[in-house]
């Protein structure tokens, strides 16, 4: 008899919750709990009368244990929908990123090339700094990261992960 192995997978949920206190530590507990990992997580109210909030997840695990996590979720109080982007189809993800970089002569020049190529903007400046500003696939921020390192990567600041779906329809 064969035993299948099955891959985990990275997935992204978003999870709209009551922007009430400890809803945020609650999702957080959940996964410290039972041993999953967050790769990325990432919250911000989302209505006008603040009531309503949207926290994305980025996890992985093979498909049961990403449906125990769902199934978990949905039973939180305070949760109203929670949405596997991955299993839905076609969705956007982006990140923004703060990358400090010091240098003189040609390295300051590179920083600001790349930095022009990966259409990053320049927030702040000293006469041995830029603090450049990033925003797309978290796959374009780590490529940038990786080529800042050889030219003086200070510090970096991310904010994690946020997605969406394509098209007209919302979740």
């Amino acid at each position: 008899m064969q035993i299948q192995h099955r891959q985990a997978e990275r997935h992204v949920l978003t999870v709209i919750v009551d922007n009430e206190a400890g809803i945020l530590a609650k999702i957080a507990g959940l996964f410290t709990a039972r041993g999953y990992n967050i790769d990325s997580l990432t919250v911000a109210d989302i209505t006008e009368d603040h009531a309503t909030s949207r926290i994305t997840v980025v996890t992985n695990g093979p498909p049961p244990v990403i449906d125990q996590i769902i199934a978990q979720l949905e039973r939180l109080v305070p949760v109203h929908k929670v949405v596997d982007l991955t299993d839905e189809g076609p969705h956007v993800e982006r990140e923004l990123a703060l990358v400090k970089v010091a240098g003189h002569g040609d390295h300051r020049v590179e920083a600001l090339r790349l930095a022009d190529v990966f259409r990053a903007s320049v927030v702040d400046t000293t006469t041995s700094s830029f603090v450049f500003e990033l925003t797309g696939a978290p796959e374009k921020i780590d490529r940038f990261i990786a080529l800042m390192r050889e030219l003086g990567l200070v510090e970096v600041g991310r904010t994690g992960i946020v997605g969406m779906m394509r098209g007209a329809q919302g979740i």
